[in-house]
């Protein structure tokens, strides 16, 4: 099962490891008992070999062996464990004890079992004075493993009680230092969640440590610029609220004067106006549209490998009889496809924008010319006209939107070049305003050229 709590992620990777590792010094502490176990009970057994060894003697020409009370009771540790014994002559003749005790290698110990007991054996060899033949004697001392066992125990559950205590003492204060830790993180929680916080103001955590203090800086920006967009668009729509009012009133007004006009002259002029009104409104509404289009996030972004040379040529032709209406002289200079990749739909309007915005300012009479050309990486579209021209410190303006320079005598939206710009960007490139060798102005809109 996954766990979604942060929390609970950091205590289980320190905790976890914890635990294996103790589980692993529980394994070798197990192991140490045992030998330790094994140790205390060996020198038992031999010290109780030797006490008995020592106590064999010759008496009246006969070897005899006795056992000492204190070889056995060395061996009373209160878990009740059986001593078995035997004292052999170096024939094998018994002196005494158990008969069929099993002997263990000569110095060495053993396990074995004996009358349904597993008991742990030694066998000591030793030299009596006197004995002649029946010397060496070998005496074997068995016993049970009860206190064995219980001594393993003891010491084995002595350690697991402080791993334990250890495991969890860290975990208390992996806890302790994890609430500390995410204070920071829950006071943020807290701040942006908070009811009394209206505005996207940035927020401030006290205390906050420096792998938390870029998430802060990164939530700060980010409401930074939700708050340029909201402010964006509250101006968007007031500046589309004002722009709309004018035309509307026109229309209202030319409207309500061809109705009231009976001379069919001055009604068909009052349409004629009326017409080219609705044109106008159109042609903003319009470019509103395509300038909610052109913003970041309004749609999903395409990858269209478009001909610029080929949208350039669909775009002139189309603006054609304005041309000719106005005797303005639009050409086309191009040496071949120029392709590029992006939005081919607001790639055109790109174009349109730029075009119809040098047909209006241009004089009759006038030229507009549009060159294609591909310089390094980059495709490159220019469009020169004759007209007035831009102020160098008005350049930087009139990509605004609804900018108007002041005054001019067209009409026009002020629309026009911010949709060029907000469509040049989002393809990768950017557009430059500059004079023309003869005057007028020449806009210069650079993209990335598409590969292969």
């Amino acid at each position: 099962m996954r766990i979604n709590s942060l929390r609970l992620q950091l205590l289980a990777w320190v905790v976890l490891p914890l635990v294996g590792l103790a589980t692993i010094n529980l394994w070798t502490s197990h192991r140490n008992a045992l030998a330790t176990a094994d140790l205390v009970t060996d020198r038992m057994l031999m010290g109780s070999a030797r006490a008995i060894a020592e106590r064999a003697g010759v008496s009246d020409g006969v070897l005899d062996a006795t056992i000492p009370p204190a070889a056995i009771e060395m061996f009373d540790t209160g878990d009740r464990d059986s001593v078995y014994y035997h004292v052999k002559a170096a024939g094998g003749r018994l002196l005494t004890g158990y008969p069929d005790l099993p002997e263990a290698p000569k110095s060495s110990n053993t396990e074995a079992t004996y009358r349904d007991h597993r008991l742990r054996l030694l066998t000591f060899s030793h030299t009596v004075v006197g004995a002649g033949d029946d010397s060496p004697i070998t005496v074997t001392v068995g016993v049970t493993l009860a206190g064995h066992d219980a001594m393993v125990r003891r010491l084995w559950f002595g350690a697991f009680t402080q791993q334990l205590a250890l495991v969890a003492i860290a975990g208390l204060f992996v806890l302790l230092g994890l609430h500390r830790g995410l204070a920071p993180l829950i006071r943020l929680r807290d701040a942006v969640r908070s009811p009394s916080r209206s505005e996207l103001d940035p927020i401030e955590v006290p205390g906050a440590q420096s792998e938390i203090r870029p998430l802060i800086d990164a939530l700060n920006a980010y409401m930074a610029r939700v708050r340029a967009q909201m402010a964006a668009q509250r101006r968007f729509i007031a500046n589309a609220a004002h722009q709309l009012r004018t035309p509307l009133a026109l229309l209202s007004t030319q409207a309500s004067y061809a109705l009231r006009e009976s001379a069919a002259d001055a009604r068909q002029e009052a349409l004629v106006a009326l017409q080219a009104s609705s044109g106008r409104l159109a042609r903003l509404a319009e470019q509103l549209l395509t300038l909610s289009r052109a913003e970041p996030g309004s749609r999903r972004p395409r990858a269209d490998r478009i001909d610029l040379t080929e949208a350039a040529r669909h775009v002139l032709e189309t603006q054609a009889p304005t041309a000719i209406g106005r005797n303005i002289d639009l050409g086309l200079e191009e040496a071949g496809p120029v392709p590029v990749i992006g939005d081919g739909t607001m790639l055109r309007e790109m174009i349109v924008n730029v075009v119809d915005n040098a047909l209006r300012y241009s004089p009759a009479g006038g030229s507009v010319t549009v060159k294609l050309a591909v310089v390094g990486n980059e495709a490159v579209l220019t469009v020169a006209d004759d007209g007035p021209g831009i102020p160098v410190d008005e350049r930087d303006h009139v990509f605004e939107r609804f900018y108007r320079i002041a005054g001019s005598t067209e009409e026009g939206s002020g629309l026009g070049l911010a949709i060029v710009r907000e469509v040049v960007e989002n393809a990768g490139g950017h557009v430059t305003l500059g004079d023309g060798a003869a005057g007028g102005l020449v806009v210069e809109v650079r993209l990335p050229l598409a590969g292969g």
